[in-house]
């Protein structure tokens, strides 16, 4: 799926089953919310934290897919087209640090 096709899917669902957006400050609350809660599942799979009792449905796919849905509801609320954002981001990227990583030490074998 393209990135415009996944911001014409959200929009598609929200205007019917979700009825409208929720205004761009909760959204922004919300996609927080989901941040932590990938946060949480990453601190206790791949770091030092232990899962709880509760945590045994977690599923970080899902999670991850969360906070790209509330991201594509706030691209889509405040006008961004995602693919033209990403394009242009890489582009910096590639100008920016063009050798900066390549010669730091801290990521040489």
């Amino acid at each position: 799926m393209e990135i415009s096709e996944a911001q014409h899917l959200v929009d598609k669902w929200i205007n019917t089953m979700g009825i409208r957006y929720f205004n761009e400050l909760t959204n922004t609350a919300i996609l927080m919310e989901e941040v932590g809660e990938v946060a949480r599942i990453m601190a206790r799979q791949y770091g030092e934290q232990s899962f709880k009792k509760s945590d045994t449905e977690v599923n970080l796919a899902d999670e991850m897919a969360d906070v790209l849905f509330v991201l594509i509801c706030l691209a889509n609320q405040t006008g961004v087209d995602l693919t033209d954002a990403l394009v242009k981001n890489m582009e910096k990227k590639s100008i920016r640090d063009a050798d900066r990583h390549r010669n730091n030490e801290k990521l040489k074998p």
